[in-house]
């Protein structure tokens, strides 16, 4: 009896780690696209792209990314941009051309002055440059993206309506 029990624990045991051991094969047939990272390197997650900072050329923000319009074959054809507002309340979604934003994979520096003073030599150091954190070493999106117009230009345009 024992051993009539041993030999079905057995029976079981094989077939689960066979039928863990082809779960983990995979067969790919000549449509069927890879996925390694290395073969999307140039390629951005649409979630991650949607909610970017949008900035002028004189580097303020003027809105963010509310979504992505495709044509057919899945090109990027026009950003929407929101512009203005407070939590999306009050938003003016605006179409840009997807030819028309400057992507920009590191981040926004603005100039701001901070003094340090060691007290052993008296000499005092000044430097500039804050950044804000990065999305660029994840490769996945930009950190920001600049459109070559003010937040009152984008303002005046026609509203993009969903």
């Amino acid at each position: 009896m024992i051993s009539k029990s041993i030999a079905a624990v057995a029976l079981v045991s094989a077939a689960l780690i066979t039928t863990a051991a082809s779960a983990q094969t995979s067969q790919t047939s000549p449509n069927t696209a890879t996925t390694t990272a290395t073969s999307h390197r140039d390629e951005w997650r649409a979630s991650k792209v949607i909610g970017i900072n949008v900035y002028n050329d004189a580097n303020e923000k003027i809105g963010d990314i509310n979504e992505l319009l495709l044509d057919r074959s899945g090109k990027v054809v026009n950003v929407i941009i929101g512009v203005g507002g407070f939590l999306g309340v009050g938003e003016h979604n605006v179409a840009i051309a997807y030819d028309n934003i400057k992507w920009v994979d590191h981040p926004v520096t603005s100039a701001s002055t901070t003094s340090t003073t060691k007290t052993s030599t008296t000499k005092t150091t000044t430097g500039t440059a804050t950044t804000t954190p990065s999305s660029s070493t994840n490769n996945w999106y930009p950190d920001h993206a600049v459109v070559n117009a003010t937040k009152e230009q984008l303002k005046a345009m026609a509203q993009f309506k969903y």
